[in-house]
């Protein structure tokens, strides 16, 4: 039994993703024989170079007129520009993956022609555009049939070309039993369902499931919309480890399907949904196994992995989170022996001192377990990860994490109105965060906030008032995200709507994949009043001297954990920056 399995784009180029890595781990366990590709990656190596840039002005060149193409200017900067940038894209990715990439006058340019390579790449297919940290697609990603017009659709969909090219080949050469697709995020649909329908047109043999987050959001709407199995055999939902294995297990032995937990499947002319099994423990799985990757094609000075400390989120009551996906959630840590095992060898074997941890928010608990023993081996690594505003965070704790190598944590602050708080069911209060704020800044631990405007009955005064904090403790927040309120299918705010003010969600009967909605609230800001809001501060903000630092998590975590062990001072998210050389 042979399985290969692929992570399509996009997500963040600079980092692997959990998904692959753990299910390896599960089936090479298991004696199955695995081959994973982390698409993601190769893809953004493949178009960052000399050769593909000149390909793309030589497209451009040949492009016949279509309507909604490139505007004139577009295709005049690409025509000017384009023979320089596929001159200067090689030199760019390489500062990109050096430590020239903490040199922020140095890294600056590099940052820049990769964000032009990447447009070059994506202006044959306007309006489509593949960036750094999202991809723009033609085509709506919440419907079905939006999907299948998509996947065939080669003026508009750079992936059926690359496809064909970079997955065709190995795939028929390789001629696996099962081909898994993991689509964790909405950027990743289209080019997931185009991977989905270019390995089919290529007569593999292959079973052909999907899974992820994405897929278990699908999990009601799938069945409805049998269409969508003509690019898929079957798919997974949920926590995909023990399915994925009884799914070979079963086409090993020409077993019927039915018997598989978490699977929905074409049978004939029907859809199955089989039963759900018992959601597994972290203490059950074995490390992440990220042999096979091409760990070399990250975009980023040095290779960060990925790590979870737990399974689910500890607290998992916030109103505009679905995580859980509106299922009753099983969280389970790891023991704290287990998971410094897990980091150390984990290091040893890929030779990387930073581990990112992907979890919703690191347990206190094994925080405090792991940080003295980190300590007394010379913080060999530099880690961090989300937090939660808590009143267990202490300055003791604070300053134990960071003596133990962590240099960032990431909160999420979501409004400083404590009403607004309150109404979010998030748990948290004012005086603990202003307080946690200052002493992570002391203790010399990043912190990164993240806060939005819109929940509904949030007024103007609840926004000014978060506007306010983040001003008055610019100088001790070292780097933050905003955006407005998104109402995800899932959520409690979308399952129980009227228990947090919203009057009306609107079903969009297009969108029948749907994962986001729009709404109405009983009152408060809407959501066009939220978005001004968030234009508008974001306008007042000081511009960053070098934005190639703050563009993504694992960047932000990076150069964190470089001036972490070069002890140099963390600049302010507000006030004064500069370029520090390495």
């Amino acid at each position: 039994m042979k399985v290969m399995l692929f992570f399509p784009p996009n997500w963040t180029p600079s980092m692997p993703h959990l998904a692959l890595p753990s299910l390896t781990a599960y089936l090479r366990q298991a004696g199955i024989e695995v081959i994973q590709r982390d698409l993601n990656a190769e893809i953004f190596d493949h178009i960052l170079t000399r050769d593909f840039a000149l390909r793309s002005v030589d497209r451009l060149h040949s492009l016949r007129p279509r309507p909604r193409g490139p505007s004139p200017e577009l295709m005049r900067w690409a025509f000017e520009q384009g023979p320089g940038i596929a001159e200067a894209v090689d030199d760019a990715k390489a500062v990109i993956r050096s430590r020239a990439f903490y040199d922020g006058p140095t890294s600056l340019p590099a940052f820049e022609t990769i964000l032009a390579a990447l447009q070059l790449a994506s202006l044959p297919y306007f309006p489509s555009s593949l960036e750094l940290q999202t991809y723009n697609p033609a085509h709506r990603p919440d419907s079905s049939r939006s999907i299948l017009r998509a996947v065939d659709d080669r003026e508009r969909n750079m992936f059926v070309e690359l496809f064909d090219e970079l997955v065709v080949p190995d795939v028929l050469r390789e001629d696996p039993d099962v081909i898994g697709i993991s689509i964790p995020c909405v950027n990743q649909i289209i080019a997931g369902m185009t991977l989905a329908r270019v390995i089919k047109r290529s007569g593999a043999r292959a079973h052909l499931t999907i899974g992820g987050p994405m897929v278990s959001i699908w999990r009601e709407q799938l069945p409805k919309v049998p269409g969508m199995f003509e690019l898929f055999d079957s798919a997974v939902v949920f926590d995909g480890e023990e399915p994925l294995l009884q799914l070979c297990r079963a086409l090993e032995q020409g077993q019927a399907l039915s018997d598989v937990p978490n699977l929905i499947f074409r049978d004939g002319d029907l859809i199955r949904v089989n039963r759900r099994k018992e959601q597994a423990k972290i203490t059950d799985l074995p490390a992440p196994d990220f042999d096979g990757l091409s760990l070399e094609k990250y975009l980023a000075p040095e290779l960060t992995l990925p790590l979870a400390m737990a399974r689910g989120c500890y607290f998992g009551k916030c109103a505009f989170c679905n995580v859980g996906f509106g299922e009753a959630e099983v969280f389970s840590q790891m023991r704290g022996d287990a998971l410094l095992a897990q980091m150390l060898a984990l290091s040893a074997k890929y030779g990387s001192r930073r581990i990112f941890f992907v979890d919703e928010a690191m347990t206190p608990r094994l925080i405090r377990y792991i940080s003295p023993r980190l300590e007394e081996l010379g913080a060999p690594l530099r880690w961090g990860g989300c937090m939660r505003f808590e009143r267990v965070i202490t300055r003791d704790l604070l300053e134990l994490a960071h003596r133990g190598g962590c240099c960032m944590m990431l909160f999420g602050l979501e409004s400083a109105s404590q009403r607004v708080m309150d109404a979010m069911v998030k748990g948290t209060h004012l005086e603990n965060i202003g307080r946690i704020l200052r002493e992570s800044h002391e203790v010399g631990i990043w912190n990164h906030t993240f806060f939005f405007f819109g929940f509904p009955g949030e007024t103007i005064e609840d926004a000014q008032a978060t506007t306010n904090f983040v001003f008055e403790n610019g100088e001790l927040i070292n780097s933050a995200s905003m955006g407005t309120f998104l109402l995800e299918r899932y959520a409690p705010a979308y399952t129980y709507p009227r228990a947090f003010g919203i009057k009306r969600v609107i079903e969009n009967p297009d969108a029948d994949l749907g994962f986001y909605f729009d709404y109405e609230v009983e009152s408060g800001m809407d959501a066009a009043t939220a978005e001004l809001v968030a234009t508008r501060l974001e306008e007042a903000l000081p511009k960053k001297d070098f934005p190639q630092f703050y563009v993504s998590d694992v960047y932000r975590f990076l150069y964190a954990a470089y001036l972490s062990e070069e002890r140099l001072p963390l600049p302010p998210w507000i006030g004064e920056t500069t370029g520090t050389a390495g």
